[in-house]
């Protein structure tokens, strides 16, 4: 089976791109926006890569032809001054969606986040929410995956994980208490090619998230001890960091912002996880954090 991968260069999309690599069913085209994003990328018999542009259907249409099932990671948290939620959110999701109707393409599978809500007052929730909603209205099968940070080496929450956790003493926002249900990026990556197999008829909206409830300041904490020393967690005040953020922001574009900082702190809750639909065996906490840190530093808990 031949699939399409959108920010196939992307931490999950390079271990999505291994995974392919392991099946012996499956061939991948692997979508980027620069030939330098080509030279990042793991290299495959199994895997094709594709230089894109959402704003030329060409591009898009040579990544898809012949392609059974897309799978859309693409997408951002912070915006920059070249990239913003409507553009890289909403316009990227409903260019490919038109392309996958153009050519055929049976089924999307669409990571999203937990929280996308097209109601929502935060700017990037509601930006994940009209492309939820764009494929939904698609007319083409699709599987929609609701995330939580993801944790896996290279994800850009284990680099800030690990970065805290190596300290004696750190501040966190709201001193870390908000509660998080850490996925491991393995476990994302078997629920994206169940649901490339599977094809559910319809539209599938899922939550998938870790089998471990815990905080953020608990898991600061847990990984300092993996590394064999105790971690101080301190708080910043929300409020400060938002009323900072907003100050910066009169001077530059994007970066740390308000609705970043609601994002970030915002409680992981779902009521009913996916795993068992997506045919996922959850990896227990404890084994996700100790795939990020080199074996030198790890030590028994």
């Amino acid at each position: 089976m031949h699939i399409a991968i959108t920010g196939a260069n992307s931490s999950v999309g390079k271990v999505l791109l291994r995974h392919v690599a392991g099946q012996n069913d499956l061939l991948a085209r692997a979508g980027v926006r620069t030939s330098q994003a080509v030279a990042t990328l793991p290299r495959f018999s199994a895997v094709t890569p594709c230089v894109i542009r959402y704003d030329d259907r060409d591009s898009l249409t040579a990544l898809l032809t012949g392609v059974r099932c897309l799978v859309h990671l693409a997408g951002i948290l912070i915006e920059s001054k070249h990239s913003t939620y409507q553009t890289a959110n909403v316009d990227a999701t409903r260019a490919v969606v038109d392309a996958c109707r153009d050519a055929n393409v049976e089924h999307i599978v669409f990571i999203s986040v937990l929280g996308a809500d097209i109601n929502s007052g935060n700017r990037y929730y509601h930006s994940k929410g009209v492309a939820e909603q764009i494929v939904e209205q698609s007319g083409i099968s699709a599987t929609t995956i609701r995330t939580p940070i993801l944790l896996g080496p290279g994800t850009a929450g284990a680099r800030a994980l690990v970065g805290m956790a190596s300290r004696l003493t750190v501040k966190v926002l709201g001193g870390g208490r908000h509660a998080l249900r850490p996925l491991d990026v393995d476990d994302l990556c078997e629920a994206i090619l169940y649901s490339c197999r599977a094809r559910a008829n319809g539209v599938a909206v899922h939550e998938l998230v870790g089998p471990e409830p815990t905080t953020h300041r608990d898991l600061i904490t847990t990984t300092g001890r993996l590394m064999g020393h105790t971690v101080s967690v301190a708080a910043i005040p929300v409020w400060t960091a938002k009323l900072g953020s907003t100050l910066a922001g009169w001077t530059r574009r994007g970066g740390m912002t308000p609705t970043v900082i609601d994002v970030i702190t915002a409680d992981e809750v779902v009521r009913t996880n996916a795993d068992a639909d997506l045919g996922v065996n959850l990896t227990p906490l404890l084994a996700t954090l100790t795939k990020l840190l080199p074996e030198k530093t790890a030590t028994s808990d």
